[in-house]
């Protein structure tokens, strides 16, 4: 069932690349402005097809976006049918309209999931007081170490432990503290274990590892846990009809507060890196890579954050989806050059101080980005294989 989910997750995270850029297109062709390709994702190109209608579409090799390419993008362009001869106005809805359509896109599945159930992942999660009930609550199994108690009782991933403890009186679990504390108190004994699996209840019995074992390999690469398992506990709540889209958009003015929270901790370790390069520090360097690194995913992570939310359920995978969507809105309205945003502020600037837009230094500036983008993708993914793989 996870796999089948963690298809679906992909299948939508390719869809948002994909609706975003059918904002631009669609917008671009309403007002006038002559499309020349759409691709996704970036070249080298895998295939193309020219369409009917003249334009070319495009499956590209680099998963770092998407793209539309119009007619004449320059800003000095004049050409009719061209980007640039399209008026502000015109220019500034075809580049914010992939931000939008994201941004709905994050707001529609965050409703859809308050009414299916939402997941409480976000810390002190926005909630509306009296318009929401728990609808499930458990303590999954995560993943399950290597010749433990747990794997040798056949305990898998997304299997639900319900009680454990001594044999005929096992204690019910409602949280991961009430499995770490009853482990330890049975730490080496024969424990009864009771658990669902698909649904299903089952009763198995292991004898968990000792107290010795367990504190012996706690600083080293293989801790071992009284039972070997990691676990993950899951809070779902439901919302009435009229509560879902006030809760969804109050979650999504959150999400938008901490991923500005996350830039700041991102650039600050970016400033300590350099500043520990420039001084030799090597201590504020590695410190400022890891705040750094941990703020930010590439493809790698997203692929893993995907697969685990898989793990969990799709109401999970749903709620990362809506969440990346949101994200890329974010990033794609910010001031960064080569993406949506840089190139829209960099045009409505340049109006309002009434510099002219020359083509070689709106290409100086796009390229700057996009080499700057690609040498940043390209670190994160080196960070993403050393945390993930």
């Amino acid at each position: 069932m996870s796999f089948l989910i963690l298809v679906v997750a992909i299948v939508l995270f390719i869809g948002l690349i994909i609706t975003h850029e059918l904002g631009h297109f669609l917008v671009a062709r309403r007002n006038g402005v002559v499309v020349e390709e759409f691709g996704i994702f970036f070249p080298p190109r895998l295939y193309k097809r020219v369409t009917k209608k003249g334009w070319l579409f495009s499956i590209n090799l680099l998963p770092l976006g998407g793209f539309v390419k119009m007619k004449g993008e320059h800003d000095t362009d004049v050409e009719p049918g061209s980007f640039g001869a399209a008026s502000t106005w015109s220019k500034t809805k075809i580049m914010i309209a992939g931000v939008m359509v994201n941004l709905i896109t994050g707001i529609f599945l965050l409703t859809i999931l308050a009414w299916l159930g939402m997941p409480q992942i976000v810390p002190n999660q926005f909630d509306i007081k009296g318009a929401s009930h728990v609808s499930r609550q458990e303590v999954l199994v995560y993943s399950v170490q290597k010749g433990s108690p747990a794997q040798k009782i056949g305990l898998k991933a997304e299997n639900e432990i319900v009680a454990l403890g001594r044999p005929g009186h096992p204690t019910t679990i409602n949280s991961i503290s009430d499995l770490q504390t009853v482990t330890k108190q049975y730490a080496g004994q024969r424990v009864e274990i009771v658990y669902r699996n698909n649904g299903n209840q089952r009763v198995k019995f292991a004898t968990l590892q000792t107290q010795t074992i367990v504190a012996s390999t706690a600083n080293t690469k293989n801790p071992k846990g009284y039972l070997g398992v990691s676990l993950v506990s899951l809070t779902i709540k439901k919302y009435s009809w009229w509560s879902a889209p006030v809760e969804a958009l109050g979650l999504t003015w959150q999400v938008i507060k901490l991923t500005f929270v996350g830039l700041g901790h991102a650039l600050a370790g970016l400033g300590k890196i350099i500043a520990g390069i420039v001084t030799g520090n090597n201590v504020a360097r590695q410190h400022g890579q890891k705040i750094a690194s941990s703020q930010v995913a590439g493809p790698i992570g997203i692929f893993v954050i995907l697969k685990d939310g898989s793990v969990l359920g799709y109401q999970y995978m749903l709620f990362i989806i809506s969440i990346v969507a949101l994200t890329l809105a974010i990033m794609n309205f910010l001031p960064i050059p080569a993406l949506d945003g840089g190139r829209m502020w960099l045009m409505l600037i340049s109006r309002a101080f009434g510099m002219p837009l020359t083509a070689s230094f709106e290409e100086l500036v796009n390229a700057i980005g996009m080499i700057v983008l690609l040498v940043l993708v390209a670190l994160v993914t080196l960070v993403d294989v050393h945390r993930f793989l």
